[in-house]
């Protein structure tokens, strides 16, 4: 029998599965040895039936103006326990740090004072919000739900591309991957002990329940979507069904004497905590965009004397601005008096005209970010970009510097991938996704990953056609059992189909309308899960 990966090349980056070819690394070799017995047209075949999974299932993202099957890719990413491990608390403690910012930015503003970051860099941001000055949640939680873009370089390192403090989205794909995935490959949850997910709603849950405000006993949470015509919708639906709350929007809450509400069909019932997945613009009219249609007027107010909790917080984007990402290592250091356990990218800030010359002078060799982009909107990979894009760029760079930033190329990772019935490189990120319920950061295990399908692309984000992969944390080995003690069960189902959608969505006709139509407009506001660049490097989300 030919070997699955026959002819697997390997490039100058670095490959998660093969350290040299035909030699897999520590964290792959049970999974290489369990793939080897399967033929390429069998794997195909258990890949054809993992996408019918999903599209029977309704698993679905909006690219390009339609609804279509997330790509799941079946060949999974494995990370080692040891590994994880430092990635976890890499996390854990890049979320403390910036937790600390948010609360000083909105409040004494004691890092202005020390000098450790200029003020100018916050008050520019377009994700400022004087709005929220003075706020102070109840337990002291901006960041509820963080997703942190990881990318591994040439050297096998993990760095951080990127901080999502707003309303990062994808967990829903790492729930659904593992529920397809146990039902398709059965035999290789039996051979492994994997890290389970399956408590993700659990935990996000019992950290909404914490932040509600101190005189609630028995918190009612919600969910805030834009509505069905979001990229993300899928998850909104996803997370409120599998929490067990309600599914709203913002025309179903009320806003009154600064209690929030939900419309019901038994009446109005008091609303305690809003997971909202609305960005800030759009959720208040009051205080932000009053044309907006999807959000409640008032929840604002309500927030600030203390009789609801909106997750995350307002504001949380001046901490994920690209160009703060910058001062994150300093922040570390300043708040927790620790050394960053994960490198950021290596960027410039283009904050001196000296950096700026340089950078419009290296411009065919950098990637440049818009601070405030997201999905890869607006990225230009240098070495890949043509001499009027460069050009183009190079007048919005010296016109608006504060809005850019300048990265090395990285070169993205690759992870065996099955294309057309073979086995090939692509290039992957990973976003870890952490939950803060004010006594510990917990960090789901794996997280997404995301990988670019055409071959020697470099942008996975999902919004612009990427796929994913079920990641794998390989549990630390357990301690030989004692005399008389039964032995471990390696078999690790964790998923059910009934974990998945249960009907997949009607296709929708589209609005009908002006107002309708700017409604759907507002609802594509929060984007999918994002991306990574490289070196060409990718962004992210």
């Amino acid at each position: 029998m030919a070997d699955l990966f026959d002819g697997y090349p390997l490039g100058e980056q670095w490959d998660e599965m093969f350290g040299e070819v035909g030699q897999p690394r520590s964290a792959y070799t049970g999974l290489h040895t369990s793939l080897q017995p399967m033929a390429g047209e069998e794997l195909s075949a258990r890949a054809d039936l993992l996408s019918q999974t999903y599209r029977d299932a309704g698993v679905t993202f909006a690219h390009a103006g339609e609804e279509q099957p997330f790509p799941l890719d079946i060949v999974p990413r494995v990370i080692g326990a040891e590994e994880w491990s430092r990635i976890e608390r890499g996390v854990a403690q890049r979320v403390l740090a910036l937790e600390a910012f948010l609360d000083d930015v909105y409040g004494a503003g004691q890092v202005f004072a020390d000098g450790v970051v200029p003020r100018s860099v916050v008050t520019t941001s377009a994700h400022f919000h004087r709005q929220a000055h003075g706020l102070v949640p109840p337990n002291g939680v901006r960041v509820h739900v963080s997703g942190i873009d990881l990318v591994r370089d040439e050297a096998g390192d993990f760095r951080v591309l990127e901080d999502n403090l707003r309303s990062p989205s994808g967990v829903s794909y790492v729930i659904t991957n593992r529920a397809a995935m146990s039902q398709v490959l059965p035999e290789l949850f039996a051979d492994h002990r994997i890290q389970p997910v399956a408590d993700y709603p659990t935990r996000l849950l019992a950290a909404l329940k914490a932040s509600a405000p101190s005189h609630v006993a028995d918190p009612t949470v919600v969910v805030l979507t834009p509505g069905v015509y979001n990229s993300a919708y899928f998850e909104h639906a996803l997370l409120a069904r599998q929490m067990g709350v309600e599914l709203v929007e913002g025309r179903d809450l009320v806003c009154a004497g600064n209690q929030v509400s939900m419309r019901t069909t038994d009446g109005q019932r008091r609303v305690d905590v809003i997971y909202r997945r609305i960005d800030d613009e759009f959720l208040d009219p009051v205080h932000f965009r009053p044309d907006s249609v999807i959000g409640c007027a008032g929840l604002l107010n309500a927030a600030r004397a203390g009789r609801v909790t909106i997750a995350n917080a307002v504001g949380n984007g001046v901490a994920d601005d690209k160009l703060l990402y910058t001062w994150v290592p300093d922040l570390i250091r300043y708040y927790l008096a620790e050394e960053p356990l994960l490198a950021n990218a290596e960027t410039h800030r283009l904050d001196e005209p000296d950096v700026v010359e340089w950078v419009l002078q290296a411009l065919d060799q950098l990637v440049l970010k818009p601070v405030d982009g997201s999905g890869g909107k607006g990225i230009v990979i240098g070495p890949r970009a043509d001499e009027r894009t460069l050009q183009e760029l190079a007048v919005k760079v010296r016109a608006r510097p504060r809005d850019w930033i300048a990265q090395k190329p990285i070169g993205l990772s690759t992870c065996p991938t099955l294309i057309g019935g073979r086995i090939a490189p692509r290039h992957v990120d990973l976003r870890p996704f952490a939950i803060n319920d004010g006594d510990k950061v917990w960090v789901l295990p794996g997280g997404l990953t995301r990988v670019a399908l055409p071959e020697g692309e470099l942008v996975v984000n999902s919004s612009q056609g990427g796929g994913s992969k079920d990641t794998w944390v390989l549990s630390p080995p357990r301690p030989a059992a004692e005399p008389g003690e039964p032995g471990p069960d390696l078999t690790r189902i964790e998923f059910t189909t009934a974990d998945l959608a249960e009907d997949p969505p009607a296709p929708d006709p589209g609005p009908a309308g002006d107002v309708l139509v700017d409604q759907s407009q507002q609802q594509q506001q929060q984007g999918g899960a994002e991306m990574a660049v490289s070196a060409p490097r990718e962004a992210s989300c």
